[in-house]
């Protein structure tokens, strides 16, 4: 039986064995191990050379522990849950964001499309701590927003710069041939976004926009400078408490690692469907 013409090709059985060492994906996780392996020697040795006393015994506790038979979540878990709230709130309202600035970016309004662009390159050409600052001290009382609020705000008007470009280049792909059509029979503009443009754009949208979600939970930790009670947050307090520095932060970075990884793992998987 041949294959379709259709189909996608493969690379032929004598491409794929010649495959250099240096490219091959055991040698990327082995790099990643002795990356990763270099890292904590060099902390350990570190904390040898302080003489520090490690107490790793007491790590979980600030996780979750079991009291008289019922399950108390620690502080890391309830900033870890916080963390993830924050997250998720950012991500709808970045989209939201975005989406808004994409369509002004390409809308026929000349003051549209100077307000998002202004609006792009001031978010993109100023530091996020101190976006935070000035939404905390000034905008967050203008508008009565708590902590966990403006931190929202913040990331998310930050984020949705980047993710209102992700957005306009995915919409531009979008072949010539498709618009025209589209207008030919009689599609107005929201129509035509609905049904023409977005359904074909999404798909290439996707990877980048895992990207920012993973940006997201990253940068989400910057929040702990106004008093969330964030994963880091709650770090910094148990720190302060036992002086656990290396163990918490450790675990933290740890926890932070496993969340951005499983991000990426479905950004790649994405990435290849899209392709295929």
């Amino acid at each position: 039986m041949t294959d379709s013409p259709l189909a996608p090709s493969r690379p032929p059985p004598e491409t794929r064995r010649n495959v250099r060492w240096w490219n091959a994906g055991w040698f990327d996780v082995l790099q990643f191990a002795a990356f990763a392996a270099a890292l904590l020697g060099l902390a350990v040795s570190g904390a040898i050379g302080m003489g520090y006393n490690w107490q790793w015994y007491r790590v979980p506790e600030y996780l979750v522990r079991i009291v008289e038979g019922e399950l108390l979540w620690g502080p890391l878990a309830r900033g870890l849950l916080v963390t993830l709230e924050l997250t998720g709130w950012s991500v709808l309202v970045t989209l939201a964001i975005g989406l808004g600035a994409a369509l002004l970016r390409l809308s026929d309004s000349f003051s549209g499309r100077i307000v998002a662009k202004v609006y792009v390159e001031a978010v993109r050409s100023t530091p996020l701590l101190i976006q935070v600052y000035l939404f905390y001290f000034v905008l967050g009382p203008i508008l009565g927003l708590d902590r966990f609020w403006v931190g929202v705000l913040a990331l998310s008007i930050f984020e949705g710069a980047f993710a209102g470009e992700v957005i306009r280049a995915g919409i531009l792909s979008v072949r010539r041939g498709q618009w025209e059509a589209g207008a030919s029979l009689g599609l107005s503009r929201r129509q035509l976004y609905r049904s023409v443009v977005l359904p074909q754009a999404v798909p290439l949208m996707l990877p980048p926009l895992t990207g920012i979600v993973i940006s997201l939970v990253r940068n989400s930790a910057i929040v702990s400078v106004i008093a969330v009670f964030d994963l880091t947050t709650e770090a910094r307090n148990i720190i302060a408490e036992t002086f656990l520095s290396f163990e918490i932060w450790i675990t933290v970075a740890a926890i932070y690692l496993a969340f951005t990884v499983a991000l990426s793992v479905v950004a790649n998987r994405l990435e290849h469907r899209v392709r295929a």
